[in-house]
């Protein structure tokens, strides 16, 4: 599995964004889907995740800003960043730990996000 994340750039605080991650392979509609970020000096934390079967789960301090979804037809999967913060600035990574019922560890390069001055 091959993943592409796409879609960073820069953000005005209380503004919006949404990232695309696009997998390769046929059994996308199969994999669980987690979007992961690194702030500098930080270690990378889970932000959000979407299973086979659309539940959906969000770190605290996203959550009611933060939306994940997917589209099985494009094999892909988005963030929606609503009402940023410059602490939300990360470079944001997708991720594949499961396909099915086996687990994996496939990621994709990052995205960065910052704060637009």
């Amino acid at each position: 599995v091959q993943l592409q994340a796409s879609g960073g750039g820069l953000v005005q605080p209380g503004g919006s964004l949404r990232l695309s991650c696009v997998a390769s392979g046929s059994i996308f509609s199969l994999a669980a889907i987690n979007w992961y970020r690194q702030a500098p000096g930080k270690q990378r934390e889970l932000v959000a995740g979407i299973t086979s079967g659309g539940s959906t789960n969000y770190l605290d301090s996203v959550k009611g800003r933060f939306t994940i979804s997917r589209d099985n037809a494009k094999n892909t999967v988005y963030l929606q960043m609503n009402s940023w913060k410059p602490e939300d600035t990360a470079v944001y990574y997708c991720n594949v730990p499961r396909i099915g019922f086996r687990s994996y560890d496939y990621w994709g390069q990052g995205t960065l996000v910052t704060v637009s001055s």
